[in-house]
C-alpha cells in the first residue's frame, strides 16, 4: 500500500547471523539442528517417563512436567525458522508471522519466569514443611498454581505485541535477530514509540523480577532450615533436592537478564543475538539433562522404561 514515498511492510527479513561466514552459518545449521532434535526428544522423555511411572507423580514432577511442555513450545515457535536463515532458503517471514513469534515468545519466555517461581516454592515446602508436604501440594493445588504460573504469558503477550504491531512498519524491513523479538521489530518501526518503550520496560522488569524475587525469598527461607539441620549427611540430603533447579533458574535468569538489562551502548546486535541463543534454544535442551542426570528418580524410571520397551519389542513375535 503506497504512502507518499513509502511503502507499508508486509514482510520481514530475519537477518539471523548474515554477518559470519558461509561456514560458519553451516556449523551453526547443523548446531541448532542437534539442539532441536535433542530438545523435543529430551523434554518429551521427561513428559512421558513421568506420566507413564507412579514414582514421579510427586508436586515437583508435575510441575517438571509444565516446564517440558514449555520449552518444548518455546522451541517450536523460535527454532524451526532458524536452519531457513542460515542457509539463506527462506529468510522471510510474514508480517503475521512475525507477530505470532513474537506472541509466544513473550507467552512462553512469560510463562517460564512465574513456573520456575512456583518450583521453589514446591521446593520451599518439601523442605520447611515435610510432614504438610502432601496435603498442602495436593491435586488441587497444584493445578492452580500451574494455572497461575502460566496465565501471565497472556496478558504480557497479547498487550505487547498487539501495540508493538498496531504501528506503522515503512522503510526497511530487515530484522536484525534470528527471530522476531521486539527491540530489533521496534527499531523498524516508523512512528514515536517512547510511550510503548516506558510500558515494555516496566513489563520485562515486573514480568522478571517479581518471580525472580519470589524465587530468592523461598530459597532464603530454605538455605535458613537447611543451615538448622545438625548432621551434614542431612544437609546434602536437603540440597540434593533444590539443586537442578537452581541451576536451571541461574541458566535462565543470567542470560535473559543480560540480554534485556544491559546498557544499549554495551550491546552489540550480534551479542545480544548470542545471548538471546542461550535462553531460547541452549536452556531448554539442558534443562531435561539436568534433571536426568542429578535426580536418581529419573534416571531409575528413565531405566525402567527402556527396559519395559526392551521387554514389549521381545515379546513382539
Amino acid at each position: 500500500m503506497a504512502r507518499g514515498d513509502w511503502t507499508r511492510v508486509e514482510e520481514f527479513i530475519l537477518m539471523s547471523f548474515s554477518s559470519l561466514p558461509t561456514e560458519i552459518q553451516s556449523l551453526l545449521f547443523l548446531t541448532f539442528l542437534i539442539i532441536y532434535l535433542v530438545t523435543l526428544m529430551g523434554n518429551s522423555l521427561i513428559i512421558l517417563v513421568a506420566l507413564a511411572d507412579p514414582m514421579l507423580h510427586s508436586p515437583m514432577y508435575f510441575f517438571l512436567r509444565n516446564l517440558s511442555f514449555l520449552e518444548i513450545g518455546f522451541n517450536l515457535v523460535i527454532v524451526p525458522k532458524m536452519p531457513g536463515t542460515l542457509l539463506a532458503w527462506d529468510t522471510t517471514i510474514s508480517f503475521l508471522g512475525c507477530a505470532t513469534q513474537m506472541y509466544f515468545s513473550f507467552f512462553f519466555g512469560g510463562a517460564e519466569c512465574f513456573l520456575l517461581a512456583t518450583m521453589a516454592y514446591d521446593r520451599y515446602v518439601a523442605i520447611c514443611s515435610p510432614l504438610h508436604y502432601a496435603v498442602i501440594m495436593n491435586q488441587r493445588t497444584r493445578a492452580k498454581l500451574a494455572i497461575v504460573s502460566w496465565f501471565p504469558g497472556f496478558p504480557v503477550a497479547t498487550v505487547q505485541t498487539t501495540w508493538l504491531f498496531s504501528f506503522p512498519f515503512c522503510g526497511t524491513n530487515k530484522v536484525n535477530h534470528f527471530f522476531c523479538d521486539s527491540p530489533p521489530v521496534l527499531r523498524l518501526v516508523y512512528a514515536d514509540t517512547a510511550l510503548f518503550e516506558i510500558y515494555a520496560i516496566v513489563g520485562t522488569i515486573l514480568v522478571i523480577m517479581i518471580p525472580c524475587l519470589l524465587i530468592l525469598c523461598s530459597y532464603t527461607r530454605i538455605a535458613a532450615t537447611v543451615l538448622k539441620i545438625p548432621s551434614a549427611k542431612g544437609k546434602h540430603k536437603a540440597f540434593s533436592t533444590c539443586s537442578s533447579h537452581l541451576l536451571v533458574v541461574s541458566l535462565f535468569y543470567v542470560s535473559l537478564s543480560l540480554t534485556y538489562f544491559q546498557p544499549k551502548s554495551n550491546n552489540s546486535p550480534e551479542s545480544k543475538k548470542l545471548l538471546s541463543l542461550s535462553y531460547t534454544v541452549v536452556t531448554p535442551m539442558l534443562n531435561p539433562i539436568i534433571y536426568s542426570l542429578r535426580k536418581n528418580e529419573v534416571k531409575n524410571a528413565l531405566g525402567w522404561t527402556f527396559r519395559k520397551a526392551l521387554d514389549l519389542r521381545n515379546c513382539i513375535p
